[in-house]
């Protein structure tokens, strides 16, 4: 059997955010506005954009919908530079024991002691497509891309459920090192 293929999606620094926080920095009972649907079922870019600082510097953030239960600011290891916070590497929603930072809205501030990660490299996959592929719920797995630039990227999570959509989280700087945009193929080596 060969090995299968999964789009690329490139993720851009981005944030999620809680109801708390949001009230804080967009006024009480204050709703996001859709810019864009995302690869994952249910998730989309939103008009709003947050200020993060850091101790060096700061950051346009985007907030990606809908509300979750907790705020979480994904950036890339270049963005923890600019911002002067440690590059803590992390599986989304594990956010114990890492770097805060000041948010800024257009209605206040909220400073949160944690939730700046580097989201390490997943890949989203529908039960069905796991199923075909021979993968579970959190394998690791390899990607290797092809052309000019092809990589192999090691210690990459697999995420199963019945609501996802077969897609791979890279974020910008993987991204760049392997000359890949949004939507190419790589090879999921297992």
């Amino acid at each position: 059997m060969s090995n299968p293929y999964a789009p690329v999606g490139v993720s851009n620094r981005h944030m999620h955010i809680d109801r708390e926080t949001l009230d804080k920095l967009f006024g009480k009972g204050y709703e996001l506005k859709r810019m864009k649907d995302l690869s994952q079922p249910g998730q989309y870019a939103c008009e709003e954009k947050v200020e993060v600082v850091g101790p060096k510097g700061s950051l346009s953030v985007r907030i990606l919908g809908p509300v979750r239960s907790r705020t979480q600011v994904e950036i890339s290891i270049t963005d923890s530079f600019a911002l002067g916070v440690p590059a803590i590497i992390r599986n989304s929603g594990d956010i114990a024991g890492t770097p805060g930072a000041l948010l800024r809205g257009p209605q206040g501030e909220v400073d949160i002691e944690e939730g700046v990660i580097v989201a390490a490299r997943h890949v989203h996959l529908h039960t069905s497509d796991a199923q075909k592929f021979g993968i579970s719920d959190k394998d690791m797995v390899k990607l290797r891309s092809n052309g000019v630039r092809g990589v192999i990227f090691e210690n990459v999570l697999c995420r199963v459920h019945d609501e996802y959509s077969l897609d791979i989280h890279l974020d910008v700087d993987e991204a760049n090192a392997a000359s890949l945009k949004n939507g190419e193929q790589m090879e999921i080596l297992r």
